[in-house]
């Protein structure tokens, strides 16, 4: 069950993504978010959620002998997608 909720919700962030940057391009999509207090505030709290599944996702994949890396750039690169193929594709060292 977990997975297929995983895969709808990277499916249909991909979409959303993919059409938000067709209509305003890559650098609008950030260009947004200053142009007011209220977006700086949704960015900051991207921001920092991002970091702490950063945290959490170096931790994971050294506890189960994976590289970080790979996750760390992907998230550092195209935000959200990275957790979610990362919980999409591994069980958790902790499970």
């Amino acid at each position: 069950m977990k997975r297929i909720v995983l895969t709808v919700v990277l499916i249909a962030f991909l979409t959303l993504t993919t059409f938000a940057v067709w209509q305003h391009g890559f650098l609008g999509i950030f260009a947004y978010q200053f142009q007011n207090l209220a977006g700086i505030q949704v960015f900051v709290d991207l921001v920092i959620a991002s970091s702490i599944f950063l945290v959490w996702m170096w931790k994971d994949a050294k506890a189960a002998g994976r590289s970080p890396w790979p996750w760390l750039i992907l998230t550092l690169t195209i935000g959200s997608f990275g957790p979610l193929i990362y919980l999409l594709l591994y069980k958790s060292a902790r499970d």
